[in-house]
């Protein structure tokens, strides 16, 4: 009895780990941004920002250290007149106290650069996220556009199976040619061989999802299915939500310039380029160190005149007059690296406006496509029913029957990649305006 109760559990066991996990694009989003090492990478440039500001502030801080010494001589010495010149051994020890600064505040420059640096991690961060969330739809997207390309491989193999079978039935009553069945089975052959191409497709299509997301490759997706074609004409809900009627493009083009994080990073990088040149201009300025210290010192044997405890406080200036032109090129230096921030924020801004732009006509256009290519299927698949039945009835002929389903095969790939391409268009114009983290996120929570 026990062995059939381990037996039937085993199985059941076994039944369970048979079943794939499912992943919706929003599962993918969410794994995605926890497992990725791009984003970890980035993560670690913010942590290292973090740590660049302690740095900062520690310039900020006076410096506090001890020191000690032990020294050990050959031998005690005495002068002709029996005064201690070096004792046997001799111990020293103390704390010190510093702190330097510049007359210019250098530091508190410096500090202010570290934390622009943070922000601007933040910023690029944010970036990566995105990108990286564009390439996981972009690789969930093809998975599906090759499941269903596989799809449609199988079934037209069925389509030429039963068409092959029809014309040799036909031929062995007369009706049709040897060259009627001959042409079914060269087509059928080819549409095998363009299903084996398919299942390797989709075999490598879900390795590299697999391999972005960083899940195993025993994993099924959710489709989130297509808009009706007949609906096609509507307005979309993200752009309506956004208030973007009835000009969408410029509307999105606004966004863009508010959102995009690419920008505001840039901007920042103008802003402590004008710092940095700030920090190097306060080389020219002079520098001020403070000391303290305490010292306590201990001889054997102790002369009569040893002082052994000790306090005392200092001042020191140090004005820069020459040093080979190294502060002019580090100023020269700083000012090129400011004039280049603004530089590339400007040039960062046409480009966003440009593809904002082709983000949002590639839309407008897969919309136009996926409703001529709708109603494509549907014709091509009322014609192969038609002439199908013709040949039938010996009405149409081996080749009609070819072509139309060669026309079905074409609008059916067509319609299925307009589909996807407009699915991920639609997530691209969403990354050109800078909202497509914003949008994952809330779908993810």
């Amino acid at each position: 009895m026990k062995k059939i109760v381990f037996s039937m559990l085993f199985i059941f066991l076994s039944a369970a780990n048979c079943y794939a996990v499912e992943y919706s694009l929003e599962d993918l989003y969410k794994i995605a941004l926890e497992r990725s090492e791009r984003i970890k990478i980035s993560e670690e440039d913010l942590f290292i920002a973090q740590k660049g500001k302690d740095k900062a502030a520690a310039a900020l801080m006076p410096k506090l250290s001890g020191f000690g010494s032990y020294t050990k001589y050959t031998e005690d010495k005495y002068s002709p007149s029996n005064t201690l010149i070096q004792p046997d051994d001799s111990k020293s020890w103390g704390v010190r106290l510093d702190q330097s600064f510049s007359l210019s505040g250098r530091e508190l420059t410096a500090f202010s650069i570290s934390k622009g640096n943070i922000e601007k991690n933040r910023f690029d961060l944010h970036a990566a996220k995105e990108e990286y969330l564009l390439s996981v739809s972009a690789s969930y997207y093809e998975v599906l556009r090759a499941k269903k390309a596989l799809d449609i491989a199988k079934a037209n193999v069925e389509r030429l199976t039963k068409h092959r079978d029809a014309a040799s039935v036909r031929l062995k009553v007369g009706e049709v040619t040897k060259t009627a069945l001959l042409r079914a089975e060269a087509e059928l052959s080819g549409a095998q061989s363009e299903e084996i191409k398919a299942k390797n497709a989709l075999e490598l299509a879900r390795a590299v999802l697999a391999r972005i997301v960083g899940i195993a490759r025993d994993y099924s997706l959710k489709d989130p299915g297509h808009p009706g074609v007949d609906n096609l004409l509507a307005p979309e809900p993200d752009l309506v939500t956004a208030g973007c009627q009835p000009e969408p493009m410029n509307c999105f083009k606004t966004i863009a310039l508010s959102e995009r994080v690419e920008l505001k990073g840039l901007e920042l990088q103008k802003k402590i380029g004008q710092e940095q040149v700030k920090y190097t201009q306060g080389s020219y300025w002079p520098t001020l160190s403070i000391e303290g210290v305490y010292s306590r010192k201990d001889e054997d044997p102790a002369a009569s005149t040893l002082n052994k405890e000790s306090a005392y406080g200092g001042l020191k200036i140090s004005i820069p007059i020459f040093e080979g032109g190294l502060r002019d090129a580090e100023v020269k230096e700083a000012e090129a690296k400011q004039r280049q921030a603004a530089l590339l924020y400007e040039d960062k801004k046409k480009s966003i406006d440009i593809e904002v732009e082709s983000a949002y006509l590639d839309l407008i256009t897969q919309k136009g496509i996926m409703e001529k290519f709708g109603a494509q299927l549907t014709f091509a698949e009322d014609n192969y029913k038609a002439v199908s039945k013709q040949f039938e009835f010996g009405l149409a002929s081996s080749i009609d029957v070819m072509d139309a389903n060669t026309l079905l095969v074409t609008a059916e790939r067509q319609l299925t990649d307009s589909l996807y391409n407009y699915k991920l268009s639609d997530l691209r114009l969403k990354r050109a305006a800078g909202i497509l983290l914003k949008t994952a996120e809330s779908k993810v929570k």
